[in-house]
């Protein structure tokens, strides 16, 4: 009997998580951004955290094919790999808790305001638009490196050397 699963999942601290190297999509729509309300349970990372779509990398895949595969079972949207953009990555160092590095790759995916529609949830608690106001000054739970890469996306024109 597991004695922790009378604790809400976003304080639980005693279920195992197995880091993963992993993809995500910055989906834009008419100046907007989809993002996914994460499941509120156990055993994954931010649970009932709103975040980019996107998952784990399988062995021997590409990171546009895992990118294009997740996208279908979250959303059941059938892309191309050629739509997907590059546009940031970040690394982690696990070396702390004796894991390797992983790292999570971020691709834009534009899509027609009309799509939204079209779009079926299958993963995730929900799915909804939000403004670059509404990331930028979140009052709702972000996953913390979505919204890093989010803050680069929105801000990018800003960059200087």
């Amino acid at each position: 009997m597991d004695l922790h699963r009378d604790v809400e999942p976003r304080l639980d601290i005693w279920t195992p998580l197995k880091p993963a190297n992993a993809v995500a999509a910055i989906v834009v729509m008419g100046g907007n951004y989809l993002l996914q309300l994460r499941d509120d349970k156990h055993g994954i990372f931010f649970p009932a955290h709103w975040g980019c779509f996107g998952g784990a990398a399988e062995a021997g895949e590409t990171r546009e094919a895992a990118l294009v595969r997740e996208l279908h079972e979250e959303l059941a949207i059938a892309l191309e790999p050629a739509i997907l953009r590059y546009f940031t990555h970040f690394e982690f160092d696990l070396s702390f808790a004796g894991l390797p590095p992983i790292w999570r790759y971020f691709y834009e995916v534009e899509l027609a305001p009309s799509r939204f529609t079209k779009l079926r949830l299958q993963e995730g608690s929900a799915m909804r638009l939000f403004s670059a106001e509404e990331i930028l000054t979140a009052t709702f739970p972000l996953t913390p490196y979505d919204s890093f890469a989010l803050w680069f996306h929105i801000n990018r024109g800003r960059l200087r050397a």
